[in-house]
């Protein structure tokens, strides 16, 4: 049977779900086996399905060979098979190729219903691998349909849904349009896997900053926690590492162009009213520091924890309290979530009515936040210190394990190389021979005395015996010798060039010394004959001599 048509007509399925060729064979074989067993009436027959290179699919029918025949299906006599091959004994697996051009509508439908069952079951494993890793993430879509309750939105390998309340309020959707969402969840269901994407989770804003401002995608920046109502507004807590690096400033950008392109990207553009205000705020490990800045436009007297309840009391000024929880409350919820706790806000005057002297368990919250933050900074330090503890001993262990190999590779070189000094010491003892001492006597003194000389010249130039251990050596050992040898012949290198460039200046010197030695001096005048002349000639009269009066000179520099 050539299965490359039938292959070729279900590319496009392959293509669509990522399903490669082996998967849709195997559930063609599948489908094959349990066709051929239901038209055989047989459930327990064993077959084997084999796809050669020419894209032709064979069935075989395997049977056992055995003395009686129970069943003709599944067993064969072994007189019938020994007709045909003498060598055949009992246990012997006989295979035996049938046709399947005989098969019916029944098991031609059987085929195509396991092969379905099949692609879907392999469609769903792949497209659940492929993003069950990317929950979170932000990723590309085009709208498919639009319904009223959801919208389907293509994701390249499968179709995501994104429910109603994941959309963005008052955001309207069209067929082809191309959106940014993030995915939400994916699920494994019966009817296959399903992908939900979100445009209203703050995972979102998250990661459109993290794609708009370097800082937080290097990890300088990093947003300690996002809130946000959809449509209306964000706020974010962010902390940098450096204390160089400003990271409000960071994610506004230069002229707030940073802002501004995620405020662009979650905003519809058909939609001018829509528009979705983003606040980002100063993440502080004091937790009231913290409160403080996410309160903000409202200025904070108070924060007050209550130990039972775990919420916490806000105290703002009398007339603040409008600003601090915001229009439509979205300011107090945003903050609730960024807190994860319940808040009540309340003025001061409110406070002090129901008689609670909010400034002095103000002070004592502070206190234990100030020997809290004290107490982590001292367990970071201990944790710190016992982490160096253990690397250095660590490492000190390393050295010693290094240490003890060497040891014990020097101690095995060393064993392996005594024989060889012996025998070495023997072969030198065996050089002199009987006959060589006979000819020594014959030689006369003149000449004994004259080998003697260049005997005694060899001795001191003979380089020392090297002992080499050929039994083992260990790469460690072979890495050491290496890097010494480069070492030393560097050095060796070094040291000839200095000393032939010494050489080179002693005799250069030399040479100049004693040429200097043998020239012969002699003095010569620094003038002429004739200006000796003049100098001699006292008798001669200067043009200084002539009518100069050095009064008049002493006269003009007195004044």
């Amino acid at each position: 049977m050539n299965v490359k048509d039938l292959i070729n007509a279900i590319a496009d399925i392959k293509d669509s779900r990522s399903i490669s060729n082996e998967i849709i064979i195997e559930a063609l074989a599948e489908g094959l086996e349990k066709a051929y067993r239901k038209h055989i009436s047989c459930p327990d027959a064993s077959l084997r399905v084999e796809v050669k290179e020419d894209d032709s699919i064979h069935l075989y029918q395997q049977r056992t060979v055995v003395e009686e025949v129970d069943d003709d299906e599944i067993e064969l006599a072994l007189e019938d098979v020994r007709e045909e091959n003498p060598d055949a004994q009992l246990g012997d697996v006989i295979e035996e190729e049938v046709s399947i051009s005989d098969f019916g509508r029944s098991s031609v439908t059987l085929v195509k219903n396991v092969m379905l069952q099949k692609i879907k079951e392999a469609s769903k494993q792949v497209i659940y691998d492929e993003y069950s890793d990317k929950v979170s993430d932000l990723v590309w879509g085009v709208v498919e349909t639009v319904e009223e309750k959801f919208v389907l939105v293509n994701l390249g390998k499968t179709l995501a849904i994104m429910l109603k309340n994941d959309q963005i309020p008052g955001e309207r959707y069209y067929d082809g349009q191309r959106l940014q969402v993030v995915i939400k969840s994916v699920n494994k269901e019966s009817k296959g896997a399903q992908v939900m994407v979100s445009r209203s989770s703050p995972d979102l804003v998250k990661r459109l900053f993290e794609n708009s401002v370097p800082e937080i995608y290097d990890g300088t920046v990093v947003v300690k926690a996002v809130a946000r109502e959809a449509g209306e507004r964000s706020k974010m807590a962010v902390y940098s590492n450096n204390v160089n690096v400003d990271a409000i400033g960071s994610c506004i950008g230069p002229r707030g162009n940073r802002v501004i392109a995620v405020i662009d990207a979650i905003t519809d553009k058909n939609n001018p009213a829509s528009h979705e205000s983003i606040d980002i705020v100063e993440w502080n490990a004091n937790f009231v520091e913290y409160v403080k800045n996410i309160m903000k436009p409202a200025n904070v007297l108070a924060v007050i924890p209550n130990e039972e309840t775990g919420n916490l009391l806000v105290v703002v000024e009398n007339d603040q309290l409008s600003l601090a929880i915001g229009k439509r409350g979205i300011n107090a919820k945003l903050a609730v979530k960024l807190l994860g706790r319940k808040i009540d806000i309340k003025t001061q005057d409110a406070v002090e009515a129901e008689g609670i002297d909010w400034y002095n368990e103000m002070m004592l919250f502070q206190a234990k936040e100030a020997a809290r933050l004290r107490q982590e900074e001292v367990d970071r330090a201990r944790a710190k210190a016992e982490e160096e503890a253990r690397i250095a001993e660590e490492s000190k262990t390393e050295e010693a394990e290094v240490a003890e190999e060497v040891k014990a590779e020097e101690t095995v070189i060393t064993e392996a190389a005594e024989p060889q000094v012996q025998q070495t010491e023997e072969t030198v003892a065996e050089e002199v021979k009987p006959e060589e001492k006979a000819e020594e006597a014959e030689k006369p003194e003149e000449v004994k005395e004259a080998e003697e000389e260049v005997k005694e010249v060899t001795k001191r130039r003979k380089p020392k015996l090297t002992v080499k251990a050929s039994e083992y050596v260990s790469k460690f050992e072979e890495f050491a010798d290496a890097k010494k040898s480069e070492k030393q012949t560097a050095t060796t290198k070094k040291r000839k060039n200095t000393k032939s460039k010494e050489d080179e200046e002693d005799k250069l010197l030399k040479e100049k010394i004693e040429s200097l030695k043998n020239k012969e001096y002699e003095i010569k005048p620094e003038y002429t004959e004739e200006e000796i002349e003049e100098f001699n000639n006292a008798e001669d009269e200067h043009w200084y001599d002539d009518d100069v009066n050095f009064d008049d000179y002493d006269e003009f520099y007195d004044k």
